[in-house]
């Protein structure tokens, strides 16, 4: 318990930071002020730090004290630091006014991780291995986590990493709330872009015209009907359109109609299906109206999967560390996606999600991650960090690495 206690004297700190981070928000994958304020955090601490050369990543190497030459087993601890495009709602006395918001909750990820370098720098002492702090730009796009590990986050240490963990923040669940699953436990996201080609005209005469606007309607409902029919239940698929564009005025028939959907998966072979498919089913009803259509299905991240006895030892550690009550395994996965799942396909290790919704909020009316409204309740900070500190110790106790005292 002596952890909780040490977690629970930094939480000042680490709410201050958080708070700091959050009313400077900053999106993609160069992030110079965020960047500072954890090299900022970070400073005075035991850790060979290193920052990225085509991002603002930051990587922070500890190394245990009781391991010959620095040789020993490696765990990986990552938090995500970009904002989003989003003009804040929240109200909150330290909210942006940039027109960015840390809508998801990476400010929180980062104090956490900080707390988590903190707790750990304390017990270097104990550690027979290495731990590699990964803070990382850009997971709500491009893409950070390749990069970072195109630039050696993974060899750090020196040594390959051996397991990887990661806490994310929803303002939907119970303030204190542990929850995954072993296997799947985010989707894969892959967008689609399509462009229906026509042939414009006067919009009092569309028989003289090949109007795009009406095939792309039709498509969108396609699409729908498509994952009903032509997608297994038991291994779903979402489709959603979030982009629709045509025209330039009310009578004026355009050209071209221009649509672009999240597409998002849980399987290899329901992506495969779907590269297969949607480009002849889009295609096939452009050309029943006498219109064609490019279509282009690009991966962005694949599905995240937690190694299933990392999620035992993970479930294990957090209901020793916080109690049975606490920590919940989700029965299916979640659809959004998540860059982790990069390093989840080199190293073993697990996802989890920590509820961070306000007493204040109601759960039937809590704002979902992404919502200019959200707030998430950074109380739960010094628990976060316990929790990674603790993942890290326990996984090295665990990989048989920890010397006896």
């Amino acid at each position: 318990m002596a952890l909780l206690d040490d977690a629970a004297l930094i939480q000042p700190d680490l709410v201050a930071l958080r708070r700091r981070i959050h009313q400077h928000p900053e999106i993609g994958l160069h992030l110079p002020r965020t960047q500072a304020a954890v090299l900022e955090a970070l400073d005075g601490l035991p850790l060979e730090i290193t920052t990225g050369t085509g991002l603002s990543s930051v990587v922070a190497v500890l190394r245990g004290d009781r391991q010959p030459a620095g040789q020993g087993p490696t765990v990986l601890l990552r938090g995500d630091m970009d904002a989003l495009p989003v003009v804040e709602e929240s109200d909150e006395p330290f909210a942006s006014t940039n027109g960015a918001m840390h809508a998801c909750g990476h400010d929180l990820h980062v104090a956490g991780l900080v707390g988590a370098a903190r707790l750990l720098s304390a017990r270097r002492h104990e550690l027979a291995g290495n731990v590699v702090l990964m803070f990382q730009p850009g997971e709500e796009g491009p893409g950070g986590a390749l990069p970072m590990i195109a630039e050696g986050v993974l060899d750090a240490a020196g040594t390959p990493v051996d397991a990887a963990f990661g806490i994310h923040v929803t303002g939907l669940y119970d303030k204190g709330l542990f929850v995954s699953r072993p296997g799947p436990a985010w989707a894969g996201v892959n967008i689609l872009d399509i462009t229906v080609h026509g042939r414009g005209g006067h919009g009092s005469s569309p028989w003289m015209s090949v109007d795009p606007v009406p095939v792309a309607a039709e498509i969108v409902l396609a699409l729908q009907s498509y994952v009903t029919r032509r997608v297994s239940v038991f291994d779903p698929v979402v489709i959603t359109v979030g982009q629709l564009h045509a025209g330039t005025a009310s009578n004026v028939i355009p050209d071209r109609a221009e649509l672009t959907a999240s597409v998002r998966t849980l399987s290899d072979a329901s992506l495969a299906q779907l590269t297969a498919e949607l480009p002849r089913l889009v295609q096939g009803i452009a050309a029943a109206h006498g219109c064609t259509a490019d279509v282009v299905l690009e991966p962005e991240y694949p599905v995240t999967v937690n190694d299933a006895a990392m999620w035992d030892h993970t479930r294990s550690v957090l209901t020793g560390l916080y109690g049975p009550g606490r920590v919940v395994e989700r029965p299916e996965p979640i659809m959004g996606a998540e860059d982790f799942s990069y390093v989840l396909q080199r190293v073993p290790g697990c996802f989890v999600q920590l509820g961070a919704r306000p007493d204040d909020v109601p759960a039937d009316a809590a704002p979902s991650n992404h919502s200019a409204k959200v707030r998430f309740d950074d109380a739960v900070l010094g628990e976060q960090a316990a929790a990674l500190a603790a993942l890290a110790l326990t996984t090295l106790t665990k990989l048989g690495t920890t010397t006896p005292a």
